[in-house]
């Protein structure tokens, strides 16, 4: 029986690179870290940081902004929601997800999600005919891709507005398809334990010049819109500027000196991300008990997360589950409890919400975990972790 105990912190980020620490240093001694403080002809961090984010992800504009939940929430009403719409979205996701569609005046109307812990998509189409939505936004819930080109036939048939929340897959491909480039706007996130960090942070890309421009204004760009870095031309504003509100809401120059030198590293951390859930992978699928969600081929996934399911665990059972690999230093988060801890909660405790059976996707989550894979983690912590695991999942199937 293992014994050994993991002694490094879930939480753990790898640190700030030099390089980042020094370009933040910069922007303090100038001491210009609003976005709009710039002298004459100087691009600030802010916008550089749009523009390199841009044509990284391949879109034509880009926002930053103080965090993803701010940014969903304005992104939906750039899209045009009103007060009272119904908006499709996960019932799997993170209060920030509801959060933002009730912060932005909408109604969720939560979607089932299958086994492998994706939108089911005939439950979407279903529920986008009899509720009449207009909206759905999609989170890519711990990096899980559902089938992009089934979901994209079913949101030109039903004529739905595509939001995707993609906290968890920034770097993420469906084939040859960036994560992020097959709505109207995507949304990413810049906190702590997302793929690139800034403490909090978010960032909206798009196509669409008129609703750029709006989400530009609603972030709070005064009549600055034109020393955005990756904006539409200053004509699109013309009327957009004095139509739509302030929600001031804007990324400081501090936070993007510290992401821009961390975007150039992001694919090779991709990588590294890959190898630790790969062998956490290897492991627990020879588990007997345990189930792991399915990866498509399409799927080019970042796996800076890893989730597992013991189906038919109790929630007794599951607690103590918890408990034994908490005891061994593993961190373990449960989808299935109705009291939300720490940042992990389902639909039962988001009690401004109207009450919405979902039963299928309820049992799914009662017996869903999930734990972070940061870099600061080696290959031999990932292998020692997942016997960790095996070891207490063996315990529980013993006392079953």
């Amino acid at each position: 029986m293992i014994r050994k105990i993991f002694s490094r912190p879930f939480t753990q980020q790898e640190a700030i690179s030099q390089e980042a620490i020094d370009a933040a240093t910069e922007v303090l001694k100038t001491g210009r870290l609003h976005r709009y403080n710039t002298i004459e002809n100087e691009l600030s961090q802010v916008s550089l940081l749009e523009q390199e984010y841009a044509n990284y992800q391949g879109s034509r504009y880009c926002l930053a902004c103080a965090s993803c939940g701010y940014a969903l929430s304005i992104t939906l009403k750039a899209a045009g929601l009103e007060y009272g719409e119904y908006v499709l979205t996960n019932m799997y996701t993170l209060a920030p997800v509801p959060g933002a569609i009730s912060n932005a005046g909408g109604r969720a109307i939560f979607v089932e999600i299958n086994e492998n812990l994706v939108l089911d998509l005939d439950d979407l189409a279903q529920k986008a005919t009899s509720s009449g939505a207009r909206f759905l936004l999609l989170s890519h819930m711990r990096g899980h891709i559902v089938d992009m080109n089934e979901l994209m036939r079913i949101v030109q048939e039903k004529n739905l507005i595509l939001i995707e929340d993609c906290a968890h897959t920034m770097g993420a491909k469906w084939g040859k398809k960036k994560s992020g480039n097959f709505g109207l706007a995507a949304c990413f996130s810049t906190q702590t334990y997302k793929h690139l960090n800034s403490g909090e942070g978010g960032l909206i890309t798009s196509d669409n010049a008129v609703f750029i421009a709006r989400a530009i204004v609603l972030s709070g760009s005064y009549m600055f819109y034109e020393r955005h870095g990756a904006a539409p031309e200053a004509e699109v504003f013309s009327d957009i500027r004095l139509q739509t509100p302030n929600y001031s809401g804007r990324m400081d120059n501090l936070r993007a000196a510290i992401l821009r030198p961390q975007l150039i590293s992001l694919e090779e951390n991709i990588k590294r991300w890959n190898k630790r859930y790969q062998i956490v992978e290897q492991k627990l699928q020879k588990v007997t008990g345990v189930v792991l969600p399915e990866r498509p081929d399409e799927e080019r996934y970042v796996g800076s997360s890893f989730q597992f399911r013991i189906p038919g665990i109790s929630h007794t059972k599951a607690g103590k589950f918890i408990e034994a690999n908490k005891q061994l230093g593993v961190e373990i988060k449960w989808f299935g409890s109705d009291e939300p801890t720490g940042f992990t909660s389902n639909h039962k405790s988001w009690k401004y919400l109207e009450y919405q059976d979902l039963e299928n996707s309820d049992k799914i989550l009662s017996g869903l975990f999930d734990l972070r894979l940061p870099l600061t983690f080696s290959l031999d912590d990932c292998s020692l972790l997942s016997d960790i695991i095996s070891e207490c999942v063996q315990e529980y199937q013993s006392t079953k």
